[in-house]
């Protein structure tokens, strides 16, 4: 620092906290957008710069702060296990097939109930449960075969 700017240094550091309130517009290229109503944005990686890998992040659409899960494809892409961002023919066969799954799913649990099943209980966990070893004692300590 130059003689000057170090006398104002208070000033500075007074001005650099100041802006760091002001909001910072988003400078990063919007790649796409998914059915949920989700922005996808890049900043591609820049060797030259020291930056190897890009920075890759979404925002949801107003009112629902980061709620909804994001699509698979969308996911992968974020978490750069994908290069490139999913296109939307891949994005709707994909829905396509999530709501095929679905209807198949109600079918045929509509169908096993028509013929009799009941609805799936989780079985009751305890110490029932576990296997009983004649070395082993459960119960009171005094009728314990070691304490006669």
């Amino acid at each position: 620092m130059s003689n000057g700017e170090y006398r104002h240094l208070w000033r500075i550091v007074f001005r650099n906290f100041i802006n760091s309130f002001k909001p910072r517009p988003i400078k990063g290229n919007n790649v796409g957008k998914d059915y949920i109503g989700n922005i996808y944005y890049e900043i591609p990686a820049n060797p030259s710069l020291g930056k190897r890998k890009p920075s890759r992040w979404y925002d949801p659409p107003k009112g629902q702060d980061f709620q909804d899960p994001i699509p698979a494809e969308w996911e992968a892409w974020l978490r750069m296990r994908r290069t490139d961002p999913p296109s939307k023919e891949e994005i709707e066969k994909n829905l396509a097939i999530a709501q095929l799954k679905k209807i198949n799913a109600a079918k045929i649990e509509t169908k096993r109930l028509a013929e009799g099943g009941s609805l799936p209980t989780t079985p009751i966990k305890g110490p029932e449960s576990f296997p009983t070893y004649s070395e082993y004692h459960t119960g009171d300590p005094e009728n314990h075969p070691r304490h006669k």
